[in-house]
């Protein structure tokens, strides 16, 4: 086979273990990549040296610092600073369109800085009724936009299912960073979110807010059962003007694809949120 042809399959095989989210390559023997790795042993027998003479010279240890590495983000903000800080930035945004550019150039989140792309929003800003979910997978983290996926492709169908398509909502998520490998966001992560997708929400002042998942529901209602128990339950969100939105904590398309029996709970949501944007609910 060329070689040309080998180099152009391995990297087939790179692109789509990253793709799937695959941050790091791991070995079956475990390691301590902190620990300083000593110098191979070189038999006596190689050698004209006395066994005595002939020992690896070991390094000196590096000198301490007082100081760790600093992480990626802004070395300079502890998180209770980025978090003020991402609260004056995101109140200073009138529209939109300006709180995405501030978004993309905020630097007080380390999640920035391992995404590809920021994954601010999809759908109709206009939209009667606005869904938030809890971070973007591979797929948003590529494209640029919430819901691509198969979860995406899965909450398309729901929201055909009630009448409704992308140009009738307005889709976001609490995080608008992928995390590496789809981990779930940390709470210091999703706090130093949380003033923008307010402030998302504020703007696009919907009529109705639908919070996928347990991390969106939690966060944005304020509610400590998780989300098989509140579920389907109509609550209020209160926007940063004071306005009330309706809210409806539902299950996340990806749950109900690791969970094809729970569709049923998504589906009896799904037609109380169509009951009420027809005002039978």
């Amino acid at each position: 086979m060329d070689s040309t042809l080998d180099r152009d399959a391995l990297h087939a095989i790179l692109d789509f273990h990253v793709e799937a989210g695959v941050d790091l390559a791991l070995d079956e023997t475990p390691h301590n990549r902190f620990a300083e790795t000593p110098p191979p042993r070189v038999p006596a027998a190689e050698t004209n040296l006395p066994p005595a003479l002939n020992r690896p010279v070991e390094k000196a240890a590096p000198p301490a610092t007082s100081s760790p590495r600093p992480l990626p983000g802004n070395p300079a903000l502890a998180p209770e600073e980025a978090v003020l800080l991402a609260r004056e930035q995101a109140a200073s945004a009138p529209t939109l369109e300006a709180l995405e550019d501030i978004f993309g150039r905020f630097d007080g989140c380390a999640l920035k800085f391992s995404a590809k792309n920021l994954a601010f929003a999809d759908g109709n800003p206009a939209g009667r009724v606005m869904l938030v979910g809890e971070a973007p997978g591979a797929d948003e983290d590529r494209i640029g936009k919430p819901f691509m996926g198969r979860a995406g492709q899965l909450l398309d169908k729901m929201l055909a299912a009630i009448g409704l398509g992308r140009d009738d909502v307005y889709i976001a998520n609490v995080v608008p960073w992928r995390p590496p490998g789809n981990r779930t966001p940390t709470p210091q992560e999703i706090a130093i979110c949380m003033p923008f997708i307010t402030r998302q929400i504020a703007l696009a002042a919907p009529e109705f807010l639908v919070c996928l998942g347990g991390p969106s529901a939690q966060n944005l209602l304020n509610l400590k059962d998780g989300i098989l128990r509140t579920r389907g339950r109509w609550s209020t969100y209160t926007a940063e003007d004071g306005r009330a939105i309706r809210a409806l904590p539902t299950l996340h398309p990806a749950y109900l694809l690791r969970q094809p029996l729970q569709k049923r709970l998504g589906w009896r949501d799904f037609q109380s949120l169509r009951r009420a944007l027809d005002g039978r609910d």
